[in-house]
């Protein structure tokens, strides 16, 4: 009997079943992006970073991880959450508004950590006692934060005793886009501003929107917490400034992009709060001491190429970003 013809697939099997029983100690995130951008990619790293510092890493084999990026496809964002489902991963991370309600409404069980979403009820996510979802958890932010960020535009411009007239785009589809806009329509008119708004729910229109809303001759550009801007940021900043238009934001990371200035959340660290509190989750194994957080680290930023451009000055308490 030749012993080697059997000894060596038996030795394969030991070695694979060895592998296997190594692997299943391993927890598996499934990573979902609802649409590919630099400044939503931030949010990513942090996540990751902090995971890192509590000894979960892809490169110490000890976090394995299933990425995927829906490219602004929502069918492709549930299949991804689908394909988590059945892959059955230790904790889905959810990455903008989007990803984390298809994450929540179809993975009933797995804990899901939301970052760059607002809080749960401009999500709509409530149930009808008010309650929001057990496996919700994460960082998320509200709206009161755009206030301050708004209210840089009149404090930075000089109208000159006329009525400011500023532009805003928004996405139908999105609650806290909608929301930001109301938000801000109710400041602006205690503030003498009026506010000239587009809809624009996909970025292939973004050229078109943005122009229309310049022939309105408006003073500023105000860029809301909403997916479809960060998609067609470029698009929009570009046209602004052919038409001598300042851009402001409540993003810190569109400002390294072209913005004037904000006030708003650091998306990195947004991301590194999220990831911090991942890792307690996966090194627990419980979820009962864990809820959703509000957002930490807010910064007054500023671009100083966008703000000599447009002869703007800037308080010293804001931070330069370049």
């Amino acid at each position: 009997m030749n012993l080697r013809k059997f000894l060596v697939p038996l030795l394969l099997i030991i070695f694979f079943s060895a592998c296997s029983s190594k692997d299943s100690n391993v927890p598996v995130i499934g990573f979902a992006d609802a649409f590919e951008d630099e400044t939503i990619s931030q949010a990513k790293a942090g996540f990751f970073d902090a995971l890192d510092k509590e000894g979960f890493s892809e490169k110490n084999h000890t976090l394995k991880v299933v990425y995927r990026n829906a490219q602004g496809d929502i069918p492709t964002l549930t299949q991804i959450v689908n394909y988590f489902i059945s892959e059955k991963v230790n904790l889905i991370a959810s990455n903008t508004t989007l990803a984390t309600i298809t994450a929540i409404q179809r993975a009933k069980e797995i804990p899901v950590f939301m970052m760059v979403s607002p809080v749960p009820g401009n999500m709509k996510v409530l149930d009808e006692k008010g309650r929001t979802p057990a496996n919700l958890l994460g960082v998320a932010e509200d709206l009161a934060y755009i206030d301050t960020s708004f209210s840089l535009i009149q404090t930075l411009l000089k109208a000159k005793g006329r009525k400011l007239r500023v532009g805003m785009i928004y996405n139908q589809a999105e609650p806290q886009s909608v929301d930001a806009l109301n938000r801000i329509k109710s400041l602006a008119s205690k503030n003498n501003i009026a506010i000239e708004a587009l809809p624009l729910n996909s970025s292939a229109d973004a050229q078109l929107v943005t122009q229309s809303l310049l022939d309105r001759e408006i003073d500023a550009f105000f860029a809301n917490p909403d997916n479809t801007i960060f998609a067609s940021f470029e698009t929009i900043i570009k046209n602004c400034n052919q038409r001598n238009v300042p851009v402001f934001t409540s993003e810190a990371g569109l400002v390294k992009r072209g913005a004037v200035a904000a006030f708003g959340a650091d998306i990195y660290q947004w991301g590194y709060q999220a990831g911090l509190q991942a890792a307690k989750y996966l090194k627990s194994g419980k979820r009962d001491n864990l809820q959703w957080e509000m957002v930490k680290v807010r910064k007054r930023v500023y671009n100083p190429s966008s703000a000599e451009k447009y002869k703007i000055s800037i308080p010293a308490n804001f931070e330069a970003l370049k």
